[in-house]
């Protein structure tokens, strides 16, 4: 939206439809042994405390039945930290993403292997494995749907679209985004 005033064009964006970074979680799937070793993987890679995550499915090709460990995660939300790892693991695939990576509100990707991340070295009690990345995005306003009183509706505009993230990483962190 633009005005004049005086014959001088002032661009004004309005706050609420800025974009950010709400989260990024970070997560790998194994069970048993491998299990422990993606746990290090995570912790060394962020230095926080991994939550492991139990499976509700039976799944008997993995190994994997009711109640037992399947996984582990960590979620980040402070900002900073978010920015310096994003433009680490954006550095492992070459600054490139594909397009069918980003959809309504998040972006998902991953590293088939860690020492491809800058910074990281091989280690031989984590041997060589993956991760996955999730960062979701918002605008400002969306407590109003979340609180628990006088709670509120989100309207659909609200919701940031893949063009607009395209976008964001582009002109933050000079993304190549591909087909």
């Amino acid at each position: 939206m633009a005005k004049q005033i005086n014959e001088i064009k002032i661009e004004i964006k309005n706050p609420m439809q800025e974009i950010e970074i709400e989260k990024m979680t970070l997560n790998c799937g194994a069970v048993e042994e491998k299990l422990e070793r993606s746990i290090k993987l995570l912790e060394t890679i962020t230095k926080r405390k991994v939550l492991v995550i139990k499976s509700t499915k039976r799944i008997p090709d993995f190994g994997i039945s009711p109640g037992k460990k399947s996984g582990c995660k960590i979620t980040i939300r402070d900002k900073k930290e978010i920015i310096s790892l994003l433009k680490r693991f954006f550095a492992a695939v070459d600054n490139k993403i594909s397009k069918k990576k980003v959809s309504e509100n998040h972006l998902s990707f991953g590293i088939k292997e860690y020492i491809e991340i800058p910074g990281m070295e091989y280690n031989r009690d984590i041997g060589i494995l993956g991760l996955e990345m999730d960062i979701v995005f918002t605008r400002k306003g969306k407590r109003v749907k979340l609180r628990k009183i006088k709670r509120g509706k989100y309207p659909k505009k609200q919701n940031v679209t893949p063009g607009e993230i395209i976008d964001y990483l582009r002109k933050n962190f000079n993304l190549e985004v591909g087909k």
